[in-house]
């Protein structure tokens, strides 16, 4: 982050490597690694006391964990193998203690000569390997291994109480080995310019940044780390929450068209057509949409709204008004099926408001068109030509929107559906397409919660709809333990059929296609027996339709919907599902987002495991749509006591989206989520945690809108603008790299 001479220099370098080669090129590939104040940023994720032992009875199975335990006892075993038919093979088994748990270490062949000569019982070492099941026991086979042989001037008590850092590692890469680096390129820590302003860091009594790298890396005591990590979560926090403040101040600066709906147009037309009333927080939000566009700068608004909140209606009625201004509006959709059909759906509900200009068209009425990557020619032509005049005021689309060839009349209002699937350039391109920039409304169904939507949506403004419109059910979610319970699969089947005989229809959503085996690249991993035999590929949804067909379904009406159909096809199945014409659709996640089938009352989610909790959250969102209950069964082959099943067990306990989106970012580092929010936020956050530090993030904010506005161009704060600049650098790199 701070990029001055000596923490850009390259790890590797041809004439004076700072590394050696070897460890220079693990560390860039594999860590991301590349220049001294890389590696100083690279914190340690804990660290042990030589006294106070890892729990090995906690051992997470098949990851790669960095334990320290005193060697119990050692025992060579010889054995016949195909290698060794004579009984010479060798195998060393180790057990090591800890106090809390044993574990197994296991060498064979020539791997046991030096461990047998080095692991004797009552030796201290720090072991690093993946965590494996052999015989019902936990195991590492041919872990790496540092022992510990205290310093001879060392006392037993400093030695014992010393706190040694366990840094993110690799297989490739152990942790003492990264500790070795980074203490090479310690005294450079010295050099690191501050980017907080002196006085935020006074006055919050933070250690200066080069004190805080070396805590971090080489404490003496638990107050050093506390120290440390206190500083440096402010530096992510701060130098993040200043970049999203120039964001705002920057777009606050720009000029738009203020859109204020004509008092007896579109809207109050569309109003009047509403077969039910808004719910009070439809209303709310809508008038702060109103007020927004109704302003000389650019709106930036996030929406954020439970599953079947409304959104699409409030999105709807902000869309009408900007077209009664004599502005057009466009939607943009993540994937083909939900462009059309939220095309469908709007359509739908305006009636012959969205055949203006056509026979039998309402006079105050526009044309709604559609556009997507996979139209023919003409009918693409034909939606250009549309926009191009400014005859179709609303057009929802999906990428093919940002494309060079679009050209709008008078853009005045972009609406973004599931933000979290588009990158701020990509918002940005098709904000671009305005004379003056248009007005900005994301919508996520993915609740937030509020930190997270600071740091990662912090240029926008927020709205929160968290009210359900009358008349929706509630739905019911079980969790269906395939395993242990076979005959719950059994009554599962049984739920879906009598839901079908009630007149109903539902959902199966199954993790895989299963056409995906033809993929040369997949089927040349190679992979461990160990592999095979404990982590079956995910259920696909080719082999259950036709499992459910010719089995437990037999007799009902079974389609398939996925991702890689041609698009004509895709619509074809959505229609005859909405149609009612087909019983139960077994599909991946294509229908995760916006699918409104208010028929369908039941939806089966095998290998539920392999989802996320807010990807669970938001699939669940598609039955209960109408006046009858839904039901969700979660179905898992995970044993009980697994994180995995706890999870789901969160998930059926729960409807509340804000709850369940805590408990997933509680569950996963908040890298994922930041990750796939948007590429234009930064991802490597490395101490600092969004639930955990919302106090920090709040006044971060607080600090960084202060500064900005005191400094736009950040010109008295040069050690801030340099690691502003190495932050989006960071960004810009991710961008091109996920493109």
């Amino acid at each position: 982050m701070d990029l001055v001479p000596a923490l850009e220099e390259p790890l590797r370098q041809p004439l004076k490597s700072v590394l050696g080669p070897a460890t220079a090129k693990v560390m860039a590939e594999h860590l991301g690694l590349v220049t001294v104040g890389d590696l100083l940023h690279h914190y340690p994720r804990r660290y042990e006391e030589r006294g106070q032992l890892t729990h090995l009875a906690d051992l997470p199975m098949d990851e790669h964990v960095t334990v320290v335990a005193q060697v119990a006892d050692a025992r060579l075993h010889t054995f016949a193998s195909a290698k060794a038919p004579r009984g010479k093979g060798q195998r060393l088994e180790v057990t090591i203690t800890d106090g809390s748990g044993r574990l197994q270490l296991v060498f064979f062949g020539a791997g046991v000569h030096k461990p047998h000569k080095e692991l004797l019982p009552g030796t201290r070492a720090m072991f690093a390997g993946k965590v494996s099941v052999f015989n019902r026991r936990l195991q590492l086979a041919h872990p790496a291994y540092e022992l510990l042989r205290g310093d001879p001037e060392e006392s037993v008590e400093t030695w014992a109480g010393a706190l040694i850092p366990i840094y993110p590692a690799t297989a490739k890469l152990e942790s003492w080995k990264i500790g070795k680096a980074i203490q090479t390129v310690l005294p450079t820590a010295q050099e690191a310019v501050d980017p907080l302003p002196d006085t935020l860091r006074e006055g919050r009594g933070l250690v200066p940044l080069p004190e805080a790298l070396l805590k971090i890396h080489r404490p003496h005591t638990k107050a050093d780390i506390e120290d440390a990590r206190s500083r440096l979560k402010w530096d992510e926090a701060f130098v993040l929450q200043v970049a999203l403040a120039r964001r705002r101040h920057a777009d606050a600066q720009l000029p738009a068209v203020p859109r204020k709906p004509a008092p007896d147009g579109l809207l109050t037309a569309f109003d009047a057509r509403l077969p039910f009333t808004l719910t009070d927080g439809q209303q709310r939000v809508s008038r702060e949409i109103f007020d927004d566009l109704a302003t000389d700068h650019p709106m930036h608004r996030l929406l954020q709204g439970e599953v079947g909140s409304g959104k699409t209606m409030v999105a709807l009625r902000a869309m009408l008004a900007v077209v009664d201004a004599g502005g057009q509006a466009a939607m943009l959709a993540p994937t083909e099926v939900l462009a059309q059909q939220h095309h469908r759906s709007v359509v739908e509900m305006m009636g012959e408001l969205a055949e203006g200009g056509m026979l039998g068209g309402a006079e105050q009425g526009t044309k709604v068109v559609l556009l997507t990557g996979s139209m023919g020619a003409a009918a693409r032509r034909h939606a250009l030509l549309d926009l191009t005049t400014g005859e179709a005021g609303i057009v929802i689309g999906t990428h093919a929107l940002i494309e060079d060839k679009v050209q709008f009349h008078d853009l005045g209002l972009v609406v973004v559906d599931e933000q979290h699937r588009f990158g701020v350039e990509q918002r940005d391109a098709l904000r671009g397409k305005g004379k003056q920039p248009p007005h900005l409304l994301v919508m996520t169904a993915t609740p937030i919660p509020r930190t997270v939507a600071m740091t990662v949506f912090g240029d926008l403004e927020t709205s929160v709809l968290d009210q359900l419109p009358a008349g929706r059910s509630p739905i019911a979610s079980h969790v269906v333990p395939a395993a242990d319970k076979p005959h719950f699969l059994s009554r599962a089947w049984e739920r879906v059929r009598e839901e079908v005989e009630n007149g109903h229809q539902a959902y199966v959503v199954c993790p895989r296609i299963g056409d995906e085996e033809d993929d040369p690249k997949k089927s040349a991993k190679k992979k461990s027996p160990e592999d095979e035999a404990e982590k079956r590929p995910p259920l696909a949804v080719l082999d259950v339709a036709g499992h459910l067909s010719k089995g437990p379904l037999q007799g009902l009406r079974v389609e398939v919907l996925h991702g890689r159909m041609h698009p004509d096809d895709k619509d074809a199945v959505m229609r005859r599902f909405a149609a009612g014409e087909t019983h139960v659709l077994v599909a991946t996640t294509v229908i995760e987002v916006g699918v409104n089938v208010p028929n369908a009352t039941a939806m089966v989610i095998m290998d539920a495991d392999r989802f996320g909790v807010s990807q669970l959250h938001q699939l669940r969102g598609r039955v209960g749509r109408g006046s009858a209950p839904g039901l969700c069964l979660l179905v898992t082959e995970m044993p009980e006591a697994s994180p995995a099943r706890q999870r789901l067990g969160a998930v059926a306990s729960t409807l509340d989206g804000f709850e369940l989106s805590r408990i997933d970012l509680e569950q996963r580092r908040e890298g994922d989520v930041l990750g796939q929010a948007q590429s234009g936020a930064r991802t490597s956050l490395k101490v600092l945690a969004v639930i955990e530090d919302e106090e920090i993030i709040a006044e971060a904010r607080e600090e960084a809108t202060a500064v900005v506005a005191a400094d736009p161009e950040l010109t008295h704060l040069p050690a801030l603008r340099t690691a502003l600049d190495a932050l989006l650098d960071e960004e810009r790199e991710q961008y091109l790299e996920k493109g």
